[in-house]
């Protein structure tokens, strides 16, 4: 498997990376990056898997997220993947707009043509990228956590839902909640997917806490000023999920905020630790 060293920086004792290989599930290059902290040698640290939003790319969080401070106070190694495939002969959306295609792929495996041979961001996520990460850098995969922002916190959330026990602490910032019920979600599942809503629900974690899906716990920060809250995101649908299938989980408001890195730095360090608590334990 190809592995090639983009760039590497000192931050906090530790190393940020960013790092390029050729992906056989998306059949393109991929870039993501790395930040690995301060520890003893020979030692196996837990690992936060970082799942960006719309537009998005490693860069967004890599360089805004502020993160790397708290990794290096908690031990942590942050990971952060693109969000599509990218390259010649990669489709984009027909009419170049930011919600599908490029920057957008939702997490998903496509199943639609033109899409359907390189959108397959689910099992890049999934499988791929952590026997990489897993060959490559000192991560115990035995203590793994997921968080993401918007189009990644819906699969944050929908990766872990969909496999128990695989992460020990999920949480999310401002997640698309329900993708069966807003704009984006119906244009991308019935895009990437197809016109059968019982395959999108496998992608829609008030669908899968529903249907019965659970986490031993969750955390999730959403601004009360994103412009995005009330016709994409839809908070207050996974708060009644959470409550009718008596799903444990911290959903907190916050006044103020909007759907930008000012709001998701904010609250970055609080998240690392909860998820350190659980990693940890």
């Amino acid at each position: 498997m190809t592995f090639e060293t983009v760039s590497t920086n000192t931050a906090f004792g530790g190393v940020q990376g960013v790092y390029k290989h050729h992906s056989t599930a998306t059949g393109t290059d991929m870039t993501f990056s790395v930040y690995v902290p301060p520890h003893a040698p020979g030692a196996k640290l837990p690992v936060v898997w970082y799942l960006s939003g719309l537009t998005c790319t490693h860069a967004n969080v890599t360089e805004k997220g502020e993160f790397r401070r708290a990794c290096s106070e908690l031990g942590l190694i942050f990971v952060a993947p693109d969000t599509s495939p990218r390259g010649e002969g990669v489709p984009d959306d027909s009419d170049g707009a930011y919600d599908f295609g490029l920057g957008a792929g939702f997490y998903v495996n496509a199943l639609v043509e033109p899409f359907a041979e390189h959108y397959r961001m689910r099992g890049y996520i999934e499988s791929e990228l952590p026997q990489l990460v897993a060959a490559h850098f000192p991560v115990d995969m035995e203590r793994q956590g997921i968080m993401g922002h918007s189009m990644g916190g819906h699969g944050a959330l929908t990766l872990s839902l969909r496999d128990p026990g695989k992460y020990k602490a999920t949480s999310a910032f401002a997640p698309i909640v329900s993708p069966l019920n807003c704009p984006w979600g119906e244009k991308a599942l019935g895009g990437y997917l197809g016109p059968d809503r019982e395959i999108w629900a496998e992608y829609d974690a008030c669908a899968l806490i529903a249907t019965g899906a659970r986490l031993p716990d969750l955390l999730v920060d959403q601004g009360e000023a994103d412009n995005f809250l009330a016709e994409q995101l839809k908070t207050h649908l996974l708060v009644e999920a959470c409550a009718a299938a008596g799903q444990k989980a911290t959903i907190r408001m916050q006044p103020g905020y909007d759907h930008s890195y000012y709001f998701i730095s904010t609250f970055m360090a609080d998240h690392l630790a909860w998820h350190a608590a659980r990693l940890k334990a």
